[in-house]
């Protein structure tokens, strides 16, 4: 009977020396140093690998644009000038060219980085050219089907990764020209492309309309986690450009929390969401990219007084632990699927310079909300 009572005794100090180490782990989690330092290890490592090994992609693609934004909102707050600096390098690189192909949205991307940067310095010469692009878009009629043939992605934004992409750009142009035209065109585009990819079953996008009659192995429909996490994104990138009394603005924020609402249910236990939204058992690991643009949604909807507390917060919680557990020891962002269009397989040693963006988007947003509220 002692030994029981002993043996009891020290099970329960067990674990309650593991639930106290754990709780201690989790705050450390949270708290606004350790995620800036987590921030710049993984932004540190992205540098450097590109300064010893050069860029994968060439510097104005959609893939390192998509980076360029966590990058820079991370050189907001930290003490170090690194990341702005290397922005502007990018810029002077490129002379402040977007893409070769004028009208696809993948090429404009970096618009809304020239846009942001231009926010900072004042120097017209970072948005004249993407100015001079988006006063072409935004005249133009934009009548075409998005029906995914002709190679229409090339001139009309019919997939939805284009909505990370292509409004954002726009929108942020409007925020630094004070010039309300290409926030305008956005809109427009937004809805566009809304009316044709958009379920509103599901509250999620299809990827184009090639997915609209595909099934997953389990019979659900199709829904890409990285590509409803670029419209997420993309969503709250183009409302922090909106005016409060905005004609559309309404519109935007009951599709914003309609998104938010699903995404929150389709959340895996261990915070992360996976490749494929409504079969994650075929892809039963843990998706970087994906993870880290919905959390960065969601903090946003937080830190904007667009989501409640008791709901949301435990869902970001639970997905930057996730992603905190992403990254390697020496910074590297690892489970980030590669370049596709719909769910696929992903491990602890896939990287990409998007899902690094994603992550750092988040990160700041989270800074900003436990710097304001506390855990």
């Amino acid at each position: 009977m002692i030994f029981f009572k002993k043996s009891l005794l020290l099970f329960v100090t067990v674990i309650g020396c593991l639930s106290a180490a754990s709780a201690q782990q989790t705050d450390t989690l949270f708290k606004p140093s350790s995620i800036l330092k987590t921030m710049e290890r993984v932004a540190d490592w992205q540098l450097n690998t590109w300064e010893q090994k050069g860029q994968r992609w060439p510097k104005y693609d959609w893939t390192n644009a998509a980076g360029y934004t966590g990058i820079l909102e991370l050189g907001k707050i930290s003490k170090n000038e690194r990341y702005i600096k290397y922005l502007v390098s990018v810029g002077n690189d490129l002379n402040w060219n977007t893409g070769p192909r004028r009208l696809m949205a993948d090429d404009y991307c970096i618009g809304q980085t020239y846009a942001n940067l231009y926010l900072i310095y004042k120097d017209d010469k970072m948005i004249a050219k993407f100015r001079a692009l988006a006063d072409t878009i935004a005249a133009l009629p934009h009548t075409e089907t998005l029906a995914w043939k002709n190679n229409i992605q090339a001139r009309e934004w019919a997939w939805c990764d284009a909505m990370f992409m292509g409004p954002t750009s726009l929108s942020y142009l409007s925020t630094a020209t004070q010039n309300p035209k290409y926030l305008d065109a956005a809109t427009k585009l937004w809805w566009k492309t809304y009316d044709y990819l958009y379920d509103p079953t599901e509250h999620l996008y299809f990827r184009d309309s090639t997915y609209f009659t595909k099934k997953e192995n389990n019979g659900a429909k199709v829904f890409w986690s990285r590509g409803n996490g670029w419209v997420m994104g993309g969503l709250v990138r183009v409302l922090d450009n909106m005016p409060a009394n905005y004609p559309d603005r309404t519109k935007f924020v009951k599709l914003y929390k309609d998104m938010a609402a699903r995404i929150a249910q389709l959340q895996q236990p261990d915070g992360s969401w996976h490749a494929s939204l409504l079969d994650p058992a075929s892809y039963p690991v843990k998706e970087a990219s994906g993870t880290g643009f919905y959390t960065y949604a969601l903090l946003w909807g937080l830190n904007n007084g667009l989501l409640d507390k008791k709901t949301y917060w435990p869902v970001v919680q639970k997905g930057w632990t996730a992603l905190s557990a992403c990254v390697h020891p020496d910074g590297m962002l690892g489970y980030v699927q590669q370049i596709g269009a719909a769910p696929d397989k992903v491990n602890a040693n896939s990287t990409e310079i998007y899902g690094v963006g994603a992550f750092l988007l988040t990160g700041t947003q989270l800074y900003k909300y436990v710097e304001k509220h506390g855990k």
